[in-house]
């Protein structure tokens, strides 16, 4: 994994070239050990850009109870943990406004909430959350892209690099500087 600092407009960004589907789940083992109750991620990227891999990193590094999978059908998965707060995995991609994603009922105080396809979603939700915006190479496989959303999971583990561009908004999220640190 190698890491740049960017600038996005006053918000503190880094990104990150992510090779493996290992290094997807390392870096959502790595935010993992800095989410608490109450705290949101947004994960944004095309069909297969690696947004389940990172959160089964993460629901790994958390011990959740029960594999972390994609909830497109059932938009919002509840993982329990023995102690702390539960992971909520939420797939927004037929959400199309903030009070769809509120209905869901969602208690985002007491939960650690993980947001597929939440790019636009959070007007009135939150001012604080991170997001991990992820690129896949164009043009890389791209036959191998299906068309179900629910078909993601297996496009998630093609061995291609992504580019995640990870960014803080609010106070919470000032100092991402762990976020590039070489773990090795």
């Amino acid at each position: 994994m190698t890491s740049t600092a960017t600038d996005h407009s006053a918000t503190p960004g880094i990104t990150l070239t992510i090779s493996t589907p290992e290094e997807m789940a390392d870096l959502g083992a790595l935010l993992a050990a800095h989410l608490a109750a109450g705290d949101l991620v947004t994960l944004n990227g095309e069909l297969g850009a690696g947004k389940t891999t990172l959160t089964r990193g993460l629901g790994d590094a958390l011990g959740v109870r029960g594999a972390v999978t994609s909830p497109t059908f059932v938009l919002a998965r509840t993982h329990p943990r023995e102690n702390g707060a539960p992971l909520v995995h939420v797939d927004a991609y037929r959400l199309s406004s903030a009070v769809e994603l509120d209905d869901l009922d969602i208690d985002f105080a007491a939960s650690i909430v993980v947001v597929e396809w939440g790019e636009g979603l959070l007007d009135g939700i939150t001012d604080t959350w991170i997001s991990l915006d992820i690129v896949r190479p164009t043009g890389a496989s791209a036959s191998a892209t299906p068309t179900d959303p629910d078909a993601a999971d297996d496009v998630d583990d093609l061995v291609e690099p992504r580019t995640v561009t990870v960014t803080g908004h609010g106070d919470r999220w000032k100092d991402l500087g762990w976020v590039g640190a070489d773990r090795n």
